[in-house]
């Protein structure tokens, strides 16, 4: 059993064990509070019975006309408590957020060599929009592509955010975000 909620400042306190795989990104205790101060509805977390921190996930909204979308910025659950369906409720309640926001689309970014969370994904409709080069950038690994994935919402009836083909389409990161 577990409880979706918001995230609150002092679960920053908590997160340690929920944070300690390579695949999962830790930000400054600034960057986890200016998301929290900025999208405090689109920040959750998962706890157990007992008050422990199970995962959380970061979500924003962002963009503008057709590219006004919900985006994932991290999103993680502790080993112990990994293939209990805890990250697909947090995307769905993402999801369902980005739809009530008017959104075109879902998307995230996700290590190429994360094939776990990158069929997770997949099996939750997403599909590769595109893979930018060297996303995830030097540090103590050499740098690593990440694929652009995304799911149209129900705004988006003609599905202009919807590519099958992607992961031939390579770009930047400065593509991405100019």
């Amino acid at each position: 059993m577990s409880l979706l909620r918001g995230w609150r400042p002092t679960d920053m306190f908590k997160f340690n064990q929920v944070n300690l795989d390579a695949f999962t990104e830790t930000y400054s205790i600034s960057y986890y509070l200016n998301n929290l101060s900025n999208w405090p509805d689109l920040f959750c977390a998962t706890e157990d019975p007992s008050g422990t921190l199970m995962g959380y996930m970061m979500g924003k909204t962002e963009g503008e006309g057709t590219e006004w979308h919900g985006h994932v910025t991290a999103i993680t659950v502790s080993p112990s408590y990994r293939r209990l369906g805890l990250a697909r409720r947090m995307m769905e309640f993402l999801e369902r957020m980005s739809d009530q926001a008017d959104c075109y689309f879902v998307d995230l970014y996700v290590r190429m060599s994360n094939d776990l969370a990158t069929g997770m994904y997949e099996n939750m409709d997403y599909t590769v929009y595109r893979r930018v080069i060297d996303y995830y950038g030097g540090g103590v690994q050499p740098p690593e592509d990440a694929f652009d994935m995304r799911k149209p919402c129900r705004r988006d009836v003609e599905r202009k955010n919807h590519r099958t083909n992607g992961r031939e389409i390579r770009v930047t990161p400065e593509e991405c975000f100019s």
